[in-house]
Order: structure tokens, then sequence, then C-alpha cells
């Protein structure tokens, strides 16, 4: 597997590099389609924001991920791209992206299986955000997903759709336990 990510991270050695500092946004719900991005660095946020002014995060693309490969087809983005922490992407003219994937067989398997993986992930955590209680949501991200690292418990907390301190009391009743 790892070779054939090499080959779609390959369709990105001559694209341009952009930093962008925390909290720039790579793009907005609603501009035009124009380039695909390789997180080369850092941590790219997808946000829905909400009536209420509150985001909804969508997706995190960490170093080596593609950003919003899923609006490689649309006319327009679904979302904010906002970088978390500092961020380094590298950025491809759609078209020249399409017409590259189209001459590497490798590259396009690449980009089938991440997006297998990412619908089983979703399926994934659809059916962890079912569950009704915070300690079932957490044993059920921990068997998939195994022991999150140090610093990472706050992300957890969103990815299972609790608050950080609801999730902060549940490890302290594990604890007492």
């Amino acid at each position: 597997m790892i070779d054939i990510m090499l080959a779609l991270h390959s369709l990105f050695d001559q694209a341009q590099d952009l930093s962008l500092q925390t909290g720039a946004a790579l793009f907005r719900r609603n501009d035009p389609v124009r380039a695909m991005y390789l997180n080369r660095s850092g941590a790219i946020t997808l946000e829905r924001p909400l009536a209420d002014g509150t985001a909804l995060t969508l997706h995190t693309a960490e170093g080596g991920m593609l950003v919003a490969e899923a609006s490689l087809f649309a006319d327009a983005y679904h979302c904010d791209a906002v970088a978390s922490v500092p961020t380094v992407v590298a950025r491809l003219p759609r078209e020249r992206f399409i017409k590259l994937l189209g001459e590497n067989s490798e590259a396009s398997l690449s980009l089938v299986k991440a997006q297998a993986l990412e619908v089983q992930n979703q399926r994934a955590r659809i059916e962890i955000l079912r569950l009704r209680r915070v300690a079932d949501r957490l044993d059920a991200w921990i068997e998939l997903n195994g022991i999150p690292m140090r610093g990472e418990w706050t992300r957890l907390a969103d990815a299972i759709g609790v608050s950080p301190p609801a999730l902060y009391r549940e490890l302290a009743r594990r604890k007492r336990g």
C-alpha cells in the first residue's frame, strides 16, 4: 500500500507549495474547485459553518493526505478548509491532476483505495455516533483504533461526538473503577 500511496504523492512532485499559518483558509465553502491539494505537513480541518456560529468538523487531513479529494469533480467546495496548525500543502491544478491520474494507473488505484478506506472509516464513525453512552462510544473507538497517543484525547472526543469534559469524566470513572 505504501508503494501505491507514493505513486499518488508523486503526482505532486512538481506542484507549487503553499505555507499556511494557523487559522488561515486554504479555500472557503462555495469557492470554485480549481486545484487538488496534498498536505505535506501540518493539518487542514474541513469545516462546515453552522447557522449558530459554530463549525461542524467534517474531516482533518494530516500530513501525507489529500485535502478535499471528494471535491475533485464538484463545481464548488462544500466546506471551508482551515489550517489547524502551521501547514504546508502542495497545489496542483485540477485539470493537471486528472490528466496525471489518467496517465498513471498506480496513482489512480491509490486514489480509489484511499476513498474505499475513507468510506469504511465513515461507516464506522456513524455506527459509533449511534451509540448512546460515552463509555460505549469510547470502547468502540478504542476497539477500532487503539489507545490514542498523548495529546490526542481532545481529537478523540471530537471523533466520537462528545465534549472533552464528558470524555475526561468517563476516563476518570474508569481510573477509579
